[in-house]
């Protein structure tokens, strides 16, 4: 078991809480709560090479587009986004959004989003070269 708190992650107006990450076991899950506040800055659309992901949701609502098609995902609603299918969700309501996520494989994990964190962090914006060629580097695809 970890210690609350010692696996968060905040980008901007976005937290993640690791419950299981690409370090654990044989890295091909990884599982994290993440809640999205109203209007955050979300990551564009994008598609995994190799990941399918799994969102499941706890609280609130995200809106989510996957392959053109607009979902709310509320408590108790979950999404399947296979490999492939181009993606987005945000947080367009008035309260944070809760959701668990699971990617299989695990090659998309808490690597990425410290690099992720890293990049966007600073009084000026994010270099949107550097953004593109982590996500590519980590196996997302912009779509």
């Amino acid at each position: 078991m970890q210690s609350a708190g010692a696996d968060v992650i905040r980008i901007g107006g976005i937290e993640l809480r690791f419950l299981v990450d690409e370090t654990q076991g044989s890295g091909d899950l990884v599982i994290f709560e993440m809640t999205i506040q109203p209007k955050a800055r979300v990551p564009v659309p994008h598609y995994h090479r190799e990941v399918d992901e799994v969102i499941y949701g706890l609280s609130g609502t995200l809106t989510g587009r996957i392959n053109g098609e607009t979902h709310e995902l509320r408590a108790g609603d979950c999404a399947l986004i296979p490999r492939g299918a181009v993606h987005h969700a945000e947080n367009l309501h008035s309260e944070a959004a809760r959701a668990l996520i699971v990617l299989n494989p695990g090659s998309i994990g808490r690597a990425y989003f410290e690099e992720i964190a890293e990049a966007v962090s600073g009084p000026d914006k994010p270099d949107p070269a550097q953004l593109t060629e982590i996500m590519l580097r980590h196996g997302l695809i912009p779509a």
